[in-house]
């Protein structure tokens, strides 16, 4: 019967699968969170607020501090945090390696845009991607801006190929952290942005060990495999 469901999702164009960290991303972030019990997640670059309902969804209930620089992407931000008492929209600015002013370029999905060019392999993967303009924001070193209270912290940064200098920024609060999440480019799709190894080699300078990686955005054309999600984390801290 099971086999059945799944033939006739897949012919419908999806699958099935169980909730485990073997076979679902989703799990195995859950999984994370509950072995490492995590009381405050960073939410660096949020967009409009996807990924605090993908903790909620997950039965994540601790702390949420969610950033994002974009006038309109974060009042939709704010309103997703509304009515959740414990998940926060910090005040809006980017976040980086110094404080001041910087340019993002907008794209038509707001969610890939970045600090930095994006180059034609993310064009051509995700032509609705394309940069449609510019906005000046405030931004801030993530030392600067994150609480110190948290017993186990949690730190994922999503910034379109910024993410090593939003950690250049933070080395108290990577050093704090038990968990990191980032995403990774496999292939280069912003002008400057560190390589896989790159990223694998700072990771390992502030300490921290490859956990666990997902599939992100994949080709819709050729199905070649672009950026992945990974976590890196402190294993002596897990808690069981």
């Amino acid at each position: 019967m099971k086999q059945r469901i799944r033939q006739t999702l897949r012919r419908l164009g999806y699958d099935l699968h169980r909730f485990l960290p073997a076979s679902s991303p989703d799990a195995m972030l859950a999984g994370v969170l509950s072995r490492f019990d995590i009381d405050l997640v960073l939410d660096i670059g949020a967009n409009t607020g996807q990924y605090g309902h993908l903790l909620r969804d997950i039965g994540y209930r601790g702390r949420v501090l969610s950033y994002e620089p974009l006038p309109d992407a974060y009042l939709a931000l704010a309103a997703a945090c509304a009515a959740d008492p414990a998940w926060t929209a910090a005040p809006r600015t980017a976040v980086g390696a110094e404080d001041g002013t910087i340019e993002i370029n907008v794209a038509g999905n707001s969610a890939s845009s970045s600090v930095l060019d994006m180059l034609e392999s993310h064009r051509a993967a995700a032509p609705h991607s394309a940069y449609i303009g510019k906005q000046s924001v405030p931004i801030a070193r993530i030392d600067r801006l994150a609480p110190t209270d948290a017993r186990n912290l949690y730190v994922k940064i999503d910034t379109q190929g910024y993410e090593s200098q939003v950690i250049a920024g933070g080395p108290a609060t990577m050093a704090a952290a038990a968990a990191v999440q980032i995403e990774m480019s496999l292939t280069p799709l912003y002008a400057g942005q560190p390589d896989f190894n790159a990223m694998l080699a700072l990771m390992a300078a502030h300490g921290l060990s490859l956990w666990a990686l997902w599939p992100g955005f994949v080709d819709p054309v050729s199905g070649r495999l672009l950026q992945i999600d990974a976590i890196f984390a402190r294993p002596e801290r897990a808690k069981f």
